[in-house]
């Protein structure tokens, strides 16, 4: 694996920052699972959602930064084909799955949002499971096909990755094998996961939007559209860079553009949402007081 520096000298400092990195992003995406446990009242449909996303935050930052902290340390950036044949599944997985949830979760607030009346119904317990169900059994099968593609591929050219983990893309550069039939398989998932859930994403915050503009306090806008702005933002950087990197030619596979963009999803993506998502809300606002008043013994 070269990762994105030879030099001896840059593996320590690469080592630090990628640490403080990857505990920062365990830290709050921790905090926010751990709150939404420990405390009853955010044992709502948006709030389970939202754990489900700060736990695959961290196991797909997990899945790559865990190794690449070890080959930084160690510097032997080998990886075992099993091993990097596991890390590309296990991303899929947890990246698929956030594709889904993410989908989910705009659905919800529209419900809330668009269909107050009926969200009891429509967002029970019950529904939520199957939500959750159907996203693991979802992301649990869909590398599957391209997981077995891939490892049957013959990499006689070159055993070096030019990539900090194993994805798509760079293995399928290295490959001598004729690859057509995997790239036409990947623009398939894409399209079928990756844009029909932005689809329904996009088409619950047109409606969310729409109703927000019926709110007749200038405040009340406000603060909805800055909060809407937030996760598109998030869910943009998040589409975009995926389906930016897999939906083109391996001819097109450039290692450091593609390092660059990979970085936004494992890294700036689970680093936003902790932030975009407890900042500005009145229910974790509530929790970290009380945390602050019991953590206090003058209190």
């Amino acid at each position: 694996m070269q990762g994105f520096s030879d030099s001896p000298e840059f593996q320590f400092p690469l080592f630090i920052i990628f640490l403080f990195v990857y505990l920062a992003i365990v830290i709050s995406n921790l905090t926010i699972v751990a709150s939404i446990v420990l405390y009853s009242h955010l044992h709502t449909p948006m709030y389970i959602f939202l754990c489900t996303l700060s736990a695959i935050d961290i196991a797909y930052t997990s899945t790559i930064l865990l190794k690449l902290l070890a080959m930084l340390f160690t510097q032997r950036k080998t990886i075992s084909f099993v091993g990097c044949i596991m890390q590309m599944y296990f991303f899929m997985v947890f990246v698929c799955s956030e594709f889904l949830l993410l989908s989910i979760m705009a659905y919800d607030r529209y419900v809330a949002i668009c269909l107050p009346l009926r969200y009891s119904l429509l967002m029970s317990t019950k529904m939520c499971a199957y939500l959750i169900l159907g996203d693991v059994i979802g992301s649990l099968s869909d590398p599957i096909l391209h997981t077995v593609l891939i490892s049957k591929l013959s990499f006689c050219s070159s055993h070096h990755i030019d990539h900090f983990f194993c994805d798509i893309s760079p293995l399928l550069k290295l490959s001598c094998n004729d690859t057509s039939y995997i790239e036409m398989w990947t623009y398939i998932i894409a399209v079928v996961i990756g844009l029909s859930s932005l689809t329904l994403t996009i088409a619950s915050y047109v409606f969310i939007i729409s109703s927000i503009l019926n709110i007749k306090s200038k405040t009340g806008r406000h603060k909805a559209f800055s909060t809407c702005a937030s996760h598109m933002t998030c869910i943009f950087i998040f589409y975009g860079t995926i389906i930016c990197l897999h939906m083109r030619p391996i001819s097109m596979y450039y290692p450091g553009q593609d390092k660059f963009f990979a970085l936004l999803y494992v890294i700036l993506i689970p680093l936003l949402n902790p932030l975009i998502y407890t900042l500005k809300n009145k229910d974790f606002n509530k929790v970290f007081k009380q945390i602050k008043l019991y953590s206090n013994p003058k209190h």
